[in-house]
Parts: C-alpha cells; structure tokens; sequence
C-alpha cells in the first residue's frame, strides 16, 4: 500500500547505522539505570524493531553492554590521542578541551560507560577495566614520549599509580560536572590540568 501523500518514503537503514542506533538507544538507557534494571526488551521498543532483530546484532544483554562500553572507549581513545613529539604541557589544554566537548556531546555514552564498574556482571566489569587500561597505556606512551621530560616510564614506578588516579579524579569531576555543578568547561579543563601536572612531576 503506497504512503500517504506528500509522505517520503522511510530510508532503509545499513547494518551500520542500526547497530549505531541501537547502541544510542542503549547509552541513554545505561545512562539512566542499573545494568540489571535495563531490559533488552525496552531497547527494542524505543528504537522500533523486533527483539528478534535485536539479538541478532547482540546475542545477549552483556554483549550489547559490551558493544555500549566499547564504542565511547574508542571515542574517548580517539578524543584523548596525543601528537607524537610534542610536549605534554603543550597539548594538554586543547586535548581536554576535545574531550570535556565529547562529554557534554556524549553525556549518555560517557555516563553509561562508567557505570559499568558498578555492574554486577564481571564480564561486562572486565570490557570496562580493559578500556580503562587502555587509556591509562595511551596516556603513558604519550609521557614516554614528551622530549621534555626526558625520561622512560621506568624510571617512575609511581607514575602508572598516578596517572590511574588522575582518570579517576577527571571522571569524577567530569560527572559532577554533568550533574550541574557551577564549573564552566574551562575551569574543568584547568583544574584536570593542573591536576595531572602535579602528579606526573616528580
């Protein structure tokens, strides 16, 4: 039966673009309550499709939380990457500037993916302690880098320490921050600066 009048017909979605839907759809939700309050069946609803289709993305609810936590990951690692050869104090500002600017644009993603440390699914606790590594081993290559600190990660074995609190300290500030607090982004930026100036200098 041909559309009403006037009615474009609606576009067809790619594989790709189903599977970022239904990862949106899930952020908000993981966003707002418990892993174990979410129900795969609310994610069907909202984004309007079959249960059946959405297992077939994501066989289960852990996979889909995985997929959740794994896709703001790599934005966070994308939004966080360091220029190679250039100092740390240098790049430091414009780079939390790039990723306080994700935070508010992804405040679901960004949300949702913290609160997989709480989960009670070790599974799903695991893809979140291995993207956390890995933005701790991109932070630390980044200073193993910086030709003015001059020198190897080795020669600090408190810096793994702390840079591990610093993620700490800016996910916290960057959640209270989301939750209202009267900080503008700069002052963020400069308070999660100095904050990590003062742990990595000796």
């Amino acid at each position: 039966m041909a559309g009403k009048q006037g009615e474009r017909p609606r576009r067809r979605l790619s594989t790709e673009e189903r599977r970022e839907q239904l990862l949106s759809v899930g952020a908000c939700l993981f966003s707002e309550s418990p892993y174990d309050d979410v129900w795969i069946e609310q994610v069907a609803e909202i984004a309007g499709v079959s249960r059946g289709l959405l297992y077939h993305y994501f066989p289960t609810k852990r996979d889909f939380f995985a997929a959740v936590v794994e896709r703001e990951s790599k934005r966070m690692l994308r939004m966080t990457a360091a220029v190679p050869g250039i100092p740390v104090r240098e790049q430091l500002g414009a780079g939390l500037d790039t990723f306080l600017g994700y935070v508010e644009e992804h405040a679901h993603g960004f949300r949702a993916f913290h609160r997989a440390d709480a989960a009670g699914d070790q599974a799903v606790r695991k893809v979140y302690q291995q993207a956390l590594a890995a933005q701790e081993r991109q932070i630390l290559e980044a200073l193993a880098a910086d030709p003015e600190l001059g020198w190897a990660p080795e020669d600090r074995p408190d810096l793994r320490v702390a840079v591990r609190g610093w993620l700490a300290f800016t996910t916290a500030v960057c959640l209270e921050w989301l939750r209202g607090a009267e900080l503008t982004r700069e002052q963020v930026r400069d308070l999660c600066a100095r904050a990590l100036l003062g742990a990595i200098t000796p």
